[in-house]
């Protein structure tokens, strides 16, 4: 296969993605031309917020890295949004991986869908990969003792994307959309599944649904104290069938400080793992480092 015959199917990849899994990881979103403006600066984390149910709703479980680096919030309290390191000559670059699963889609795991993928997070194990899993909480009650592993390994750390994958912006996809309380319930929801499953390396950053976010969103995010983070890389994952496209496609958008967006879901992404095999080992020929987002944010 041709190089640009790969990277047509895993453009291809992408757009399927988008029409079969929301979007999730598919853009960049749908930010309003306001954006530049809010992307702040870092600084040290605000005081964790506690949600009805008194679980902490955006900061670090006991036990995590002490204060994981967040940005600033930016005009009218405007949640921040990260998606790329403005330190772009050291050669570091943050490989993340959205575990996915919706609100409804228990019945298929009892049928024997996976949405998990051991082998992915054992090779990123093997290869000493430091990576930011973005989990949802719905994932993380599904797969428990997987959370707990990943989220006890300081070799992770887990960010937020959701308890449901709904929609935060709508229209996204076809997602259900939350309005503004429920889209902050939501958020807590995750972060309350994180903790109930062990895992203690949680980070205050939160990855949109489908990438759709708007000023609204952004505002419905404010009290969570969290930093949103997109990416800049997407690497065409979802549902391809060649590894080597997803490798080439992750290898030609890579530069200084990207965040490159993969998928920890064996059915939706059953080839990331094999590509994870390829991309590491080219990127540090290349003098890349491997480091997870809290890393890039705090540069």
């Amino acid at each position: 296969m041709t190089n640009s015959v790969r990277k047509v199917a895993a453009a291809a990849a992408t757009a399927v993605l988008g029409a079969a899994l929301a979007g999730c990881g598919g853009g960049a979103g749908a930010p309003d031309a306001g954006r530049e403006a809010r992307m702040g600066t870092p600084s040290a984390p605000a005081s964790a917020s506690t949600s009805a149910a008194g679980a902490p709703a955006a900061s670090p479980q006991a036990g995590a890295p002490a204060k994981p680096p967040t940005m600033a919030p930016g005009p009218n309290g405007l949640t921040a949004v990260f998606e790329r390191s403005k330190q772009r000559t050291d050669k570091t670059v943050a490989l993340t991986f959205d575990a996915d699963m919706t609100s409804d889609q228990g019945p298929r795991a009892a049928d024997g869908e996976h949405f998990d993928n051991p082998a992915l997070i054992s090779t990123l194990r093997t290869l000493k990969v430091p990576s930011t899993i973005f989990m949802t909480g719905r994932w993380a009650e599904e797969y428990p003792d997987q959370a707990k592993s990943i989220g006890t390994d300081p070799n992770f750390e887990i960010a937020n994307h959701s308890y449901s994958h709904h929609a935060f912006k709508s229209p996204c996809y076809g997602l259900p959309a939350l309005d503004g309380a429920a889209a902050r319930a939501d958020v807590d929801r995750a972060f309350a599944a994180f903790k109930k499953a062990g895992a203690v390396n949680t980070v205050p950053y939160f990855r949109f649904p489908g990438g759709c976010y708007d000023d609204q969103a952004l505002r419905a995010l404010s009290t969570a104290q969290v930093t949103a983070v997109q990416w800049d890389v997407v690497s065409g994952d979802a549902f391809a069938k060649d590894p080597v496209a997803v490798a080439e496609q992750v290898l030609d958008g890579v530069k200084p400080g990207s965040v490159v967006v993969m998928h920890c879901t064996r059915s939706a992404a059953p080839v990331t793992e094999e590509a994870v095999q390829r991309i590491v080992p080219e990127l540090r020929k290349r003098g890349y480092r491997f480091v997870k987002v809290s890393e890039l944010i705090g540069k």
